[in-house]
């Protein structure tokens, strides 16, 4: 076990530019806490000590803001950064070197007995607030954007961002990347779905007056006034742009 402690102090250092001395990993990282009491805890629930497991675990829960049920499955040189209100649940699987933010859930959506959460393979990083839900797989080193919801499978290597989330291909990863704190780009906002369909829409407009003006016109209409009036309204008057 202490070896593996080791391990997972390295890897505070590897992937947190924050930490300064071993002391202070020891002391103040709740991640590494939760893991320590994650490991006892596990190994009172593979002996048959279920309650004691869970106990332990409710412990560790109230000291670091981290709840991982007893049964989880989690490999080496894991990672909880800052960590408060990361739930992962029973059946959950997690490979090595992965790295979860706070207020990640690895959840499940079915309340029947068996696989019911998701597995995560080595190297993934799940950024802050993303819903990982299902007995579901995300591959190696995948990356899953903040705030996502996750409800299918992520292949290796992959960027998946949204609600739902959808893989982001290579384009979109060049203008979005991958961000682990803030809100994705990919979100659904519909405000600015609204607003934005609404400008589509007068621009439509305004066309189709000029064209019936342009019409009038040629027909020998006099059609100054109108003009005037539709000028002073379109989007792109001067009387109608805040400095």
């Amino acid at each position: 076990m202490f070896d593996a402690i080791r391990e997972d102090i390295k890897s505070v250092f590897d992937r947190d530019p924050a930490a300064r001395t071993t002391f202070e990993v020891v002391t103040c990282y709740p991640g590494l806490h939760a893991r320590i009491f994650h490991r006892m805890a596990n190994r009172l629930w593979r002996a048959g000590f279920k309650w004691s497991a869970r106990f332990l675990s409710h412990i560790g829960r109230g000291l670091t803001g981290i709840e991982i049920h007893p049964g989880a499955t989690i490999g080496r040189r894991f990672f909880i950064d800052h960590g408060m209100g990361v739930v992962i649940g029973e059946t959950a699987e997690i490979g090595d070197d992965v790295t979860l933010y706070h207020g990640v859930t690895l959840g499940g959506t079915s309340w029947k007995e068996g696989k019911r959460h998701p597995t995560l393979g080595n190297g993934v990083v799940v950024g802050a607030g993303a819903k990982i839900l299902g007995p579901i797989s995300i591959g190696d080193n995948a990356k899953i954007g903040s705030n996502a919801v996750v409800v299918k499978d992520v292949p290796a290597g992959a960027t998946a961002a949204g609600i739902p989330a959808r893989i982001l291909d290579e384009e979109k990863k060049k203008t979005q990347g991958f961000n682990a704190y803030g809100v994705s780009n990919d979100q659904n906002d519909p405000l600015s779905k609204t607003i934005n369909g609404l400008l589509g829409h007068s621009v439509e407009v305004d066309a189709r007056i000029n064209l019936i003006l342009e019409q009038l016109e040629k027909m020998g209409v006099t059609v100054e006034e109108e003009r005037a009036t539709a000028d002073k309204f379109a989007p792109n008057s001067p009387n109608n742009i805040v400095d």
